[in-house]
């Protein structure tokens, strides 16, 4: 059986096809994603899906989605986003489909029933993988725009908050990436010549061209829009950090910004770290499987600030495939799935 597993964030798609043996078992893995933003481009959904899919589209056995698009402000509520996203996917595809929730698996009908229980739910998918190589542990998960802190007991999630809102509240859920982050909400000052300079509130730089600068993603990792809409050379990203603290080329020499962004790097592991802190005091866990697009970038530094002992996923999963890591883990749910249903779910 060939099943595909779509996470279908705020501004990238990804997808995961895995191929299941008759005992379950995973064969060939393939993976990819694209940017779409869909708050500038919802409509064009469908069309990604199928663009992704490819030439494999027609030996896809089933498809499996989890979500996190609904938040985008092309929607008035959550719930009218999780039904447009729901009505897109029905409509371009024919095999059985499943949402992951809250509870695992729901079907399109229980989705529409309920669409809140499937809201921004893609780390109970990621949190499977991590079950796997840990049964108790903490499960950091950096992507382009957020990071997941998810605790794992006995091979469960348990995380005490359910919805996003909560998770802010719980520790669960810090709004930093690798790639979309503002700077300017990374930290409200940076060092420079021995002296502190307030950073502008403008969305001059975002993460991505920091990371660019540090050589700590390749530039094929800088699939998103940038600030100003320039190129995304490593010369580019001094550009816009400069104009961070109002200077530019002229002003700042490479080896400033070059410091500013060293600063900027530990600044964010930092602000990731104290939420580790803050979940394993409440849980009691020492250690951490660190996955994502910021694996080795942001959650294993910060892990190793919060004294946490850390594994990366790609000890069970290639590096890219944890770049997609929670569109493999609803492929999974889906096979675990189908298998226990008497007949496939084609509502």
């Amino acid at each position: 059986m060939k099943i595909a597993g779509f996470d279908i964030g705020g501004a990238n798609t990804d997808l995961a096809i895995i191929d299941f043996d008759t005992d379950g078992d995973m064969g060939n893995i393939h993976v990819d994603y694209c940017y779409l933003p869909m708050w500038e481009k919802k409509d064009e959904l469908s069309h990604s899906l199928l663009k992704l899919l490819g030439d494999e589209l027609n030996d896809i056995d089933a498809v499996g989605v989890c979500m996190t698009a609904e938040l985008v402000d092309a929607y008035q509520t959550k719930r009218e986003g999780v039904l447009d996203i729901l009505k897109k996917v029905k409509n371009t595809f024919s095999v059985p489909l499943g949402f992951v929730g809250l509870e695992g698996i729901l079907k399109p009908s229980q989705v529409f029933k309920d669409p809140l229980k499937v809201a921004a739910a893609n780390w109970i998918a990621t949190s499977q993988i991590a079950a796997i190589m840990d049964s108790d542990c903490i499960l950091v998960d950096v992507g382009s725009t957020t990071t997941d802190i998810i605790p794992i007991k006995n091979g469960s999630e348990c995380a005490k908050g359910r919805s996003d809102l909560e998770r802010l509240g719980t520790g669960e859920l810090v709004y930093t990436g690798t790639l979309r982050s503002n700077v300017a909400t990374i930290t409200d000052k940076v060092p420079l010549d021995e002296g502190w300079f307030r950073v502008s509130s403008e969305l001059f730089a975002i993460s991505a061209d920091v990371h660019n600068v540090l050589g700590n993603i390749n530039p094929k990792d800088y699939i998103c829009d940038t600030p100003d809409r320039a190129g995304k050379t490593s010369e580019d990203s001094m550009r816009r950090i400069a104009r961070i603290i109002c200077g530019d080329l002229d002003i700042l020499s490479k080896s400033d910004i070059l410091s500013i962004c060293k600063y900027l790097h530990h600044k964010q592991a930092s602000n990731i770290a104290e939420a580790i802190h803050e979940v394993g005091d409440i849980e009691f866990m020492e250690r951490v499987v660190a996955t994502g697009l910021g694996m080795n970038v942001l959650a294993s530094p910060a892990a190793q600030m919060a004294r946490m002992n850390v594994v990366t996923m790609d000890e069970f999963l290639t590096p890219d495939e944890c770049v997609v890591a929670p569109a493999v883990g609803t492929a999974l749910m889906m096979e675990e799935f189908l298998h226990d249903q008497d007949s496939l779910p084609l509502d």
